[in-house]
């Protein structure tokens, strides 16, 4: 009698995988119904590093990167706007999205308080990452906020003073003040242990993952504080490795370099950017620090100048950080966030994807040398019912055709470039038309 409770069981579990394969293709919108089993998930191989290159850990084939920026998926409060969002990224060939893994305190909380989390909220983050593998996505998570959007550090340093901590009013503390360290940690913890309530996987073995990003955008008030940055950086970045084996681990670096590394000073889009405490070779250096990561922002940056100057500005920048990468880092970067003002055409010319392009050209010709160059996530794509989160460089690319294009030919060269690497290596049906 119990072999055939246990026949039953088996029986209808079959039932409903077959039925969820073959009705909800990833192109739909996914069952409500939660079927929490490993095993069904769609097969997916996660990525590692080799050198300066990203590298399929079950294949050894390199990966070069074409994505895009998503921050809003936790809090967009429909799942058919994250599935279209994530289903249209990958319709353009991209295969990796970032993403914020926190709110912290506000009116949508994902941390109430330090260890006080919203399971509603949560399971919003459990849906992202499941329904981004069923749509062969693969997410950067960022666990912070150097801004004060979403909490960020300054929420960490508010809630340490509601403890009666002696804390100072330098949001420089986030990085130093043991008891924020704690908080900071215990957050790591949690969310690296979740068990996805949609997949029944833990956090730490979903290869939909590609990475766990430390903070986004670090930056101190003072440069005296620099030393403590860099120090904050290699303590987390080992304390997540102690819990995760299988992920990458990155700061969320803008790239700027400091008074310390005076030789690429020049390289900075104007001396105020030495005066963040922030390093590009110091930090990115750390040992559990996986790959590298830059920002680019011409039109916010350097706002004064002209296209030419932009031209040359963001040229210079992306070269020198991929120089650094390869020959003094020995480490991958990725290009997190690049982001334009410039998507009104001028002239029949649209400044934006000007911009974009060489982007796009570098990295794809650090990809045929198979050099440290290793992708670029466009900051950021939203969908036309989430226009709340839309900032002044977000796109709904469907809009901006040339961009769209543009966006699509990049994900197709990079896949081509290897498709011939090893027989199983897989293109997008769409590249060969």
């Amino acid at each position: 009698m119990r072999g055939r409770r246990i026949y039953t069981l088996l029986g209808l579990f079959l039932l409903i995988a077959f039925v969820y394969l073959t009705y909800f293709s990833p192109t739909q919108s996914p069952p409500a119904l939660k079927i929490p089993i490993p095993w069904l998930q769609p097969k997916l191989s996660f990525v590692g590093r080799n050198s300066t290159r990203f590298v399929d850990l079950s294949t050894g084939d390199p990966i070069y990167l074409n994505g895009w920026n998503s921050y809003w998926l936790l809090s967009a409060g429909s799942h058919s706007a994250v599935s279209e969002m994530l289903s249209r990224g990958r319709a353009m060939g991209m295969g990796v999205c970032r993403t914020w893994a926190f709110s912290d305190g506000g009116p949508t909380p994902l941390q109430i308080s330090p260890g006080r989390f919203d399971e509603a909220m949560f399971q919003e983050l459990d849906f992202v990452i499941y329904e981004a593998r069923r749509q062969g996505v693969r997410l950067i998570l960022s666990l912070v906020n150097n801004l004060n959007a979403f909490g960020g550090k300054a929420q960490y340093v508010l809630w340490a003073k509601k403890k009666g901590e002696n804390v100072t009013n330098s949001m420089d503390s986030f990085f130093s003040h043991p008891t924020i360290k704690r908080y900071y940690k215990n957050y790591l913890k949690t969310i690296v242990t979740r068990k996805n309530s949609y997949s029944g996987i833990r956090y730490y073995d979903e290869p939909a993952i590609f990475a766990w990003e430390l903070m986004n955008e670090p930056r101190c008030v003072s440069n005296s504080s620099a030393p403590l940055i860099k120090s904050w950086i290699a303590e987390m970045a080992s304390f997540i490795k102690t819990l995760d084996q299988n992920h990458l681990v990155t700061v969320g670096l803008e790239g700027f370099y400091s008074p310390k590394t005076t030789h690429r000073l020049g390289v900075n889009p104007g001396d105020w950017a030495a005066s963040l405490c922030s390093d590009f070779i110091l930090n990115s250096a750390v040992e559990n620090i996986d790959f590298a990561s830059v920002h680019a922002y011409p039109d916010s940056w350097i706002p004064h100048a002209n296209l030419e100057e932009k031209v040359r500005y963001l040229s210079t920048w992306i070269e020198s950080h991929i120089n650094d990468s390869e020959h003094i880092l020995e480490k991958p970067v990725l290009f997190s966030e690049v982001g334009s003002r410039s998507i009104s055409e001028q002239n029949g010319t649209n400044e934006g994807d000007i911009l974009l392009k060489i982007l796009y050209d570098k990295i794809y010709e650090s990809a045929k040398k198979q050099g440290a160059g290793s992708g670029a996530l466009i900051w950021q794509l939203t969908v036309k019912q989430m226009q709340r989160f839309r900032d002044d460089f977000s796109l709904v690319a469907e809009s901006h055709p040339s961009t769209y294009e543009l966006i699509k030919h990049q994900s197709c060269r990079l896949q081509l470039l290897f498709r011939n690497e090893t027989a199983g290596s897989k293109v997008d049906q769409w590249c060969h038309d």
